[in-house]
């Protein structure tokens, strides 16, 4: 009996989940371009007045596509928020005071135009929840928020990364973490650091290989690599027992697979470029080696002189 038991009904669902987040996503970058050209005449950016001081026992800010350029140094008066939702806005940069929120639980300000992350963030100690995507020209994360202990969920997706930064791969207690639609060439040795990490989305970068360390990722359930520049897929990622959903769609690798029929799956319950595809990949790639190795011994010259 194969020891590569396919939960299938997880796959399929995480296939769903995934083809959701793609539709959603290219639904949301139409509808924000249009916002903005239908606005970009009358529309006046919004600023926060100071009479919001008087609210200041808010648990909960939402505050969406209104053109806010900043957050106000005053927010770090409102103590007793737990979630603070500033995403779809214009907002360039997060103010240092942000770190007075020690209560604070949720931070989304992804869809805005903010460059770089204060060190203050880390002090947020009760953070759980940290979205900064599609902001398009965060490069790097300080150190400092690996401090942050409680966070589980961290977007990063659609901006400027080429590398994780050190700050992530020491985040002790993160969960699940979103750098699609970065420059990543590489993933490091140090990614089997992330041991709670149950799903990781690489989508959309240029990852040319995988470090063989991610096997060492225990808990690892989700992983998606497609729209890449893998030419491999390691011979280690075998031992990833856990492992329920992988997508390789859309990268160069050098072996063609072609998958045998699958009776026991619906067809559209089978996944191309899925855990099942890379078994067999692995397997093939395992056999040419083998062949290659077989194939290039050294020929034995014989010397006949005299």
């Amino acid at each position: 009996m194969s020891e590569n038991v396919v939960c299938t009904g997880t796959v399929t669902t995480v296939k769903k989940v995934w083809e959701k987040r793609i539709e959603t996503l290219n639904e949301d970058l139409k509808r924000e371009k249009e916002f903005r050209q239908k606005y970009a005449l009358t529309y006046s950016p919004l600023t926060l007045p100071s009479s919001l001081l008087k609210l200041n026992q808010l648990q909960e800010w939402q505050l969406h596509r209104t053109g806010l350029l900043k957050i106000p140094e005053f927010i770090g008066r409102f103590q007793n928020l737990i979630v603070l939702d500033l995403s779809r806005n214009s907002i360039s940069e997060i103010p240092r005071v942000i770190g007075l929120l020690t209560r604070l639980q949720e931070l989304i300000l992804s869809y805005n135009k903010i460059k770089t992350v204060p060190k203050e963030l880390s002090h947020c100690a009760s953070l759980e929840k940290l979205e900064l995507a599609v902001n398009r020209e965060i490069c790097d994360l300080p150190e400092e928020l690996s401090n942050l202990l409680k966070l589980t969920h961290l977007d990063l997706s659609m901006n400027h990364f080429t590398a994780i930064p050190p700050a992530v791969l020491n985040m002790p207690a993160l969960e699940w973490l979103d750098l699609g639609s970065n420059r990543l060439e590489q993933l490091p040795d140090a990614i089997e650091r992330m041991q709670n990490l149950h799903t990781l989305w690489l989508q959309r970068n240029e990852i040319t290989c995988l470090p063989e360390t991610i096997s060492n990722m225990k808990n690892l359930g989700t992983l998606v690599l497609c729209n890449n520049k893998l030419q491999d897929i390691p011979v280690c990622m075998e031992e990833m027992t856990n492992l329920r959903y992988v997508n390789f769609r859309d990268n160069p690798l050098k072996l063609e697979v072609t998958l045998p029929p699958n009776e026991s799956l619906a067809e559209e319950e089978q996944e191309l470029f899925g855990l099942q595809f890379m078994h067999t990949y692995i397997q093939e790639s395992r056999t040419a080696d083998n062949q290659v190795n077989c194939s290039t011994t050294l020929p034995i010259s014989i010397n006949s002189d005299g």
